[in-house]
């Protein structure tokens, strides 16, 4: 392969715009963290409302399992955003969303057909967050890698 065609981002990727794929990169990056940024706000302002609907899916000490999520979901989203440790805390919100899934996203019973579909979406933000953590945050990043 030729070395001036060679990606610095992502070694062995023949790519002929680097601008393009740091701004991608960047722009996924950022779209994967706002989204736990938002959903991690969104708990604390609707923090009781959330803990009980945690507590009717059977999760005991609702409370305190939920300020773990806050802090999963912010912590991470922000690192996310910033390029900041970015594998670590892509790994940590893909640990997060495994049991997430399981436990708030069956798609059997009364409201499968919506379930499915969120049980899905996950499914495809886990891929994001291991895409992230098996390449990095790139070039536009804190950790530049």
């Amino acid at each position: 392969m030729n070395t001036l065609t060679q990606n610095t981002v992502y070694p062995g990727a023949s790519v002929h715009n680097e601008t393009l794929v740091n701004a991608a990169t960047l722009a996924g990056r950022t779209g994967l963290g706002l989204l736990f940024v938002i959903s991690g706000f969104g708990k604390i302002t609707g923090f009781a409302g959330t803990a009980a609907y945690m507590a009717s899916k059977g999760m005991p000490m609702a409370e305190v399992l939920l300020v773990g999520a806050i802090a999963v979901e912010l912590i991470g989203g922000l690192m996310l955003v910033a390029g900041f440790k970015a594998r670590w805390a892509a790994l940590a919100i893909a640990a997060f969303l495994v049991p997430t899934t399981l436990i708030f996203h069956s798609p059997v019973g009364p409201e499968a057909q919506a379930q499915m579909t969120q049980l899905l979406k996950n499914l495809s933000i886990l891929g994001g967050m291991l895409y992230v953590a098996a390449f990095g945050a790139g070039a536009w990043s804190v950790d530049r890698r």
